[in-house]
Parts: structure tokens; C-alpha cells; sequence
């Protein structure tokens, strides 16, 4: 049985000859079930042990949204500035360098042009890696373009949140984006273009507050935090224990707040099918 054993003694490695296992080949997901990153991609980034949905941003999304990955990108190089030439631990103008160095995102939110179903589809989708998808000017103005895009086009605009709230370096100015985005949103229903906002984890702050909540359908991804304040901030304000689930999608589905609950792998067929519903077209 000398093949477990080992023949020789001292045996030595050179340091730069040690193999490394790669980081990122499992995923544990928070109630502890383990899964192979390979697998969990061909699942849509959905645990299949216990149906966690593991955050993704705008790649993945408009993977599964379009016919084939196939789109066309629009205002791609936008980018903030720093008018307030803000500075906390660093200046503003150096985090968004870094951010965009690490990210190879230009800012918070992409937006999407293509076949979803074989129709035309504007899709804007945020990413919380780049600053925990805050909300700034650029998100603002992208999100109107989008709009303007889907109006002109004649074309439904899904949107598809993801963000920890108002960006604080831009102040004012990102605070803005929730008048700005709204009023947008109600030129687009004056046009008759349907409107679907998909709330994923986690949607807070000044988006809950303006454009995600505004949808004709409001979606959630299953488990998904989906609020204003954080429950930890409610909490301490209201001096109260918080009921269980709270501000998770299933909460605000049993409280009137979403339309509907989609998990990640029917949601090209359902996002499509409501769309057909409300333009009262042949379903696809």
C-alpha cells in the first residue's frame, strides 16, 4: 500500500513550484450551501440548494435579458465630474478613478438596446460595485436618456435597481435625480410606453424613493432587501423590534408594494409576457 505513503523524507518545494488553489472556484452562500462558481453561472448566479440570488450587475443581466447577449450600449462613456470638489478619506475624483480602474464600469447604471423575445427592449441596469450603486448625476441623466430613447423609439424601458441610495460626494446634485428621474417617467407614461421596474438586492434610499416604485409592473427578485432606510436604521428611530422578513421582497409582496415576485430564471418570460399583457399583443 506504499501508494499513500511516502517513500522519501524531507522532501522540498521551491516556493515560486507551490501550487495555489484559485480563489473563486466556490460559492458559499449565506445559509451555508456550497456550489461550484461554474455551476452557479449556468444557474443565473441562483443558488440551486436553497434558491439564493446572489447579486449580479448590468453583464449579467442584460445576458439573460437579450436575444443571444446581442445589444447596443448606449451613452457608454459618460462619466461624473466633481463640481463640489468633494474630499472625506479621499477626493471624490480619485475614488472615481479607482472605482473605474477596478470596475471597468464608467458609473452606476449601463443601458441597453436590443431583442428581448425577438422585440425591441430598453434596458437600464444599475451595478453595485461601483460605489454601491449610488445614485448620482450620471445615473440621473442616463436613466432620462434612456427614457428619451424609448419615447422617441417607441419602445417599453425596463429598470433594474440596484443601489444603496443618493451618492453623498455629489450632494444636491444627486438628490436631484429623484425630481428629475421621476418627471421623466411620467412623459414616458403619457406616451403610453409601459414601464417595468425590477427591484433587486438591495434597492434603498433615494431610489426606492423615486424611479424603482414608479413602475406600471414593480418586480422583486426573491429575498431581495428592498426599502428606504435600512431596517437597522429603522429600528433605532422607531424603538421597535421589526417584524420577521421585513423589507424582503416576499414582505412587501404580502403588503402591496411589488406587483409580483420573479426568480432569476423566469424572468425574460415573465418581464415579457406583461409587456405583451399590457399592449395587448399576441403572447410570445
Amino acid at each position: 500500500m506504499a501508494w499513500f505513503k511516502r517513500k522519501e523524507k524531507g522532501i522540498t518545494t521551491a516556493t515560486e513550484d507551490k501550487k495555489d488553489v484559485p480563489k473563486g472556484l466556490w460559492y458559499k452562500s449565506p445559509t451555508g450551501k456550497i456550489i461550484d462558481q461554474d455551476e452557479l453561472a449556468r444557474n443565473l448566479w441562483v443558488s440551486p440548494e436553497d434558491d439564493y440570488h446572489v447579486r449580479i450587475g448590468s453583464k449579467e443581466y442584460f445576458e439573460i435579458l437579450f436575444d443571444n447577449n446581442e445589444f447596443t450600449e448606449l451613452d457608454a462613456k459618460l462619466t461624473s465630474k466633481d463640481p463640489l470638489k468633494f474630499e472625506d478619506t479621499k477626493k471624490y475624483s480619485d475614488r472615481l478613478k479607482d472605482v473605474m480602474d477596478k470596475t471597468k464600469l464608467k458609473d452606476a447604471i449601463r443601458t441597453g438596446v436590443g431583442k428581448s423575445k425577438g422585440k425591441d427592449l430598453v434596458v437600464s441596469c444599475m451595478d453595485f460595485a461601483f460605489i454601491g450603486g449610488s445614485m448620482g448625476a450620471v445615473v440621473g441623466e442616463k436613466i432620462s436618456r434612456a427614457i428619451d430613447y424609448s419615447i422617441k423609439h417607441r419602445i417599453p424601458f425596463v429598470l433594474i435597481s440596484k443601489s444603496g441610495g443618493a451618492r453623498m460626494m455629489e450632494a444636491a446634485y444627486s438628490l436631484m435625480q429623484l425630481a428629475k428621474t421621476s418627471a421623466k417617467l411620467a412623459q414616458l407614461a403619457e406616451e403610453q410606453i409601459p414601464y417595468i421596474s425590477l427591484c433587486t438586492d438591495p434597492t434603498t434610499g433615494g431610489t426606492t424613493a423615486s424611479y424603482a416604485m414608479l413602475g406600471d409592473i414593480n418586480i422583486g427578485e426573491p429575498g431581495a432587501l428592498i426599502g428606504f432606510a435600512g431596517p437597522r436604521i429603522v429600528r433605532d428611530t422607531t424603538g421597535k423590534d421589526l417584524p420577521e422578513g421585513f423589507q424582503t421582497s416576499e414582505f412587501l409582496l404580502e403588503h402591496g408594494f411589488l406587483d409580483f415576485i420573479a426568480p432569476r430564471k423566469e424572468l425574460k418570460d415573465k418581464i415579457n409576457l406583461y409587456l405583451d399583457l399590457i399592449q395587448n399583443q399576441p403572447i410570445r
